[in-house]
């Protein structure tokens, strides 16, 4: 694939086809006067001689549109991280041009467009040979070190892109010529457009791919030692609904909870959930490693049971929020670990009220909350305190306790929510019918 230099590689294999061109079919002999040939804005080729207008061919990209045809192949991608990339996509361009030529003299300009729409009729296809050529000519031009610009498009890996470039005419009607050269403020020259199609960029940053199919299902090994005896399962076929591999359907929670807190034990619940060496593994966004409980052994395939930790180390691991829950297991007759499905546990954060406080001054109120487990400073925090909403003052190191300012905040008694990363505390009983407020966390504001 090309560089992002790819671009100015086009436009200059292109220039230096008109010029080798008119060389070989002999212009200057047929007009009597020295060629060029530039590649910029209309509006910068300088008139020579005191404002004689001299002979040459200009071409000016004017616009890059994106390639239809390569635009959907693959899509730039990362894994669930956000950190590594697993594809780099071609960034597929077309490149639109304007060849006008120009000249002081009656007919050189036609001539010179006739010669220059004859050379890229002949040329459809710009060759990797052509392309390496030109863009690293060997010995260079004149026997001159090439400009640094020019010198840098030999690395645009153009001609190694795995399509190569096509050049086809485009055909403007006068209100499209009119005003492309209107925007260029220029005088209206004799033009031809065309399209240069396909340019290729794509990123080199590394990619993460996954490794090769290597058995369908696992190794079966009636004999360990014996590699001969062993066999692939094959592919399972199942006839029902139910999927034949451990599969996490739900999570109950202890007394209708809509979240877990540390310290109380939740039940998964799915299907082929009997093994050995299960590991459950929770997952946190904002822990560089997850978190596992073993279990050993399982002998129900429709649930277990998980008591979350709730020591004063597991207040610090364990930050509230919305976890993912993993189960991992080895099926009977099978030696491989299966992974199930993740889904997503909030675990909430629980209000020390007694501990907390709540003061009043000329600004306001402050609550001195206290919380368990401990806040981070990259985590989305806020107090609700009798429907009066605040964020907490800046921290920036993990902490079980926090201030929140609020400058109108009323006299009396008022239910407290903490927020931590979309999960609340537990403001109700849902034991009752109907559900009550928990009148544990009420805190007094003066």
């Amino acid at each position: 694939m090309s560089s992002a230099l790819a671009i100015a590689g086009v436009t200059a294999v292109l220039r230096d086809l008109l010029n080798d061109g008119l060389i070989n079919n002999d212009a200057t002999g047929t007009l009597g006067a020295t060629v060029s040939v530039t590649a910029g804005p209309p509006d910068r080729v300088i008139p020579a001689n005191g404002g004689t207008e001299s002979s040459q061919l200009n071409l000016f990209m004017y616009h890059v549109t994106p390639n239809s045809g390569w635009r959907n192949e693959r899509f730039p991608s990362l894994d669930a991280s956000g950190n590594q990339r697993l594809s780099n996509a071609p960034l597929a361009l077309n490149l639109h041009y304007l060849l006008s030529a120009h000249g002081s003299v009656d007919l050189h300009g036609e001539i010179l467009l006739g010669y220059a729409m004859q050379l890229l009729h002949d040329t459809p296809i710009l060759s990797r040979k052509a392309i390496r050529k030109a863009l690293d000519p060997s010995p260079p031009v004149g026997g001159t070190a090439l400009p640094p610009a020019l010198k840098a498009l030999a690395d645009s890996g153009l001609e190694n892109q795995i399509e190569l470039i096509k050049i086809t005419p485009e055909y403007l009607n006068t209100e499209e010529m009119s005003k492309l050269w209107t925007a260029t403020q220029s005088h209206l020259r004799p033009t031809a457009a065309y399209m240069a199609s396909v340019v290729l960029i794509e990123s080199s940053k590394s990619i993460r791919s996954a490794l090769p199919v290597l058995t369908r299902g696992p190794v079966v090994k009636p004999d360990p030692l014996n590699v001969d005896t062993w066999y692939e399962s094959g592919i399972t076929a199942v006839a029902g609904l139910t999927p034949p591999y451990p599969i996490l359907a739900g999570i109950e929670l202890p007394n209708k909870q809509i979240a877990a807190r540390l310290g109380e034990t939740i039940k998964l619940k799915g299907y082929n959930l009997s093994g050995t060496n299960l590991v459950v593994r929770f997952a946190h966004p904002s822990l560089t490693a997850p978190i596992d409980i073993a279990f050993g052994t399982n002998a129900n395939e429709e649930s277990f049971s998980v008591a979350l930790p709730n020591t004063a180390q597991d207040n610090i691991d364990w930050p509230a929020g919305i976890w993912e829950v993993t189960a991992l297991l080895q099926r009977p007759g099978e030696t491989e670990i299966r992974s199930s499905n993740s889904l997503a546990l909030f675990l909430a954060p629980r209000i020390d009220v007694a501990s907390s406080s709540a003061t009043r001054d000329s600004s306001g109120v402050t609550i001195n909350l206290v919380f368990a487990p401990q806040a981070r400073p990259a985590q989305r925090i806020s107090l609700n305190a009798g429907g009066y909403e605040a964020s907490p003052e800046k921290f920036t190191v993990p902490t079980a306790s926090l201030q929140f300012k609020y400058a109108q905040l009323p006299a009396g008694n008022h239910l407290l929510r903490l927020r931590v990363d979309g999960a609340d505390s537990l403001l109700v009983n849902r034991l009752t019918t109907p559900p009550q407020f928990d009148n544990t966390q009420v805190l007094t504001v003066p």
